[in-house]
């Protein structure tokens, strides 16, 4: 791999490059909260070779997202449950603006 191709990384927002304890300390929470939004299923982290959590950029907005929401009060399932809900209505909205857009000439695109 160049420097280069290392470098692009660094740009990638679904890159694992954050470790379980660098990614609980960034967010300032702990690795068991981590995990609980994990077996939640709001994110899966993906595994090193040696089998260690490996978390991006990407999940780390989304788990700050989540302890927002339980630091507010709310509990962890219900937490990921309104965050994978407020996903959900965001991928409807930008169909709904797409077909829209296109008129409603054609049928809408299918739903991920």
């Amino acid at each position: 791999m160049t420097a280069d191709e290392s470098l692009s990384r660094l740009d990638d927002d679904d890159y694992p490059a954050y470790t379980m304890g660098r990614a609980a300390e960034l967010l300032g929470t702990t690795p068991g909260f981590l995990r609980a939004i994990g077996e939640a299923r709001l994110i899966t982290p993906l595994r090193s070779e040696g089998g260690h959590r490996r978390y991006s950029r990407y999940q780390l907005r989304i788990a700050a997202r989540a302890r927002e929401l339980v630091d507010q009060g709310t509990p962890i399932e219900a937490a990921c449950r309104i965050i994978i809900l407020e996903d959900q209505l965001e991928e409807a909205q930008r169909i709904n603006a797409e077909y829209r857009r296109t008129g409603g000439s054609s049928s809408p695109p299918a739903a991920a």
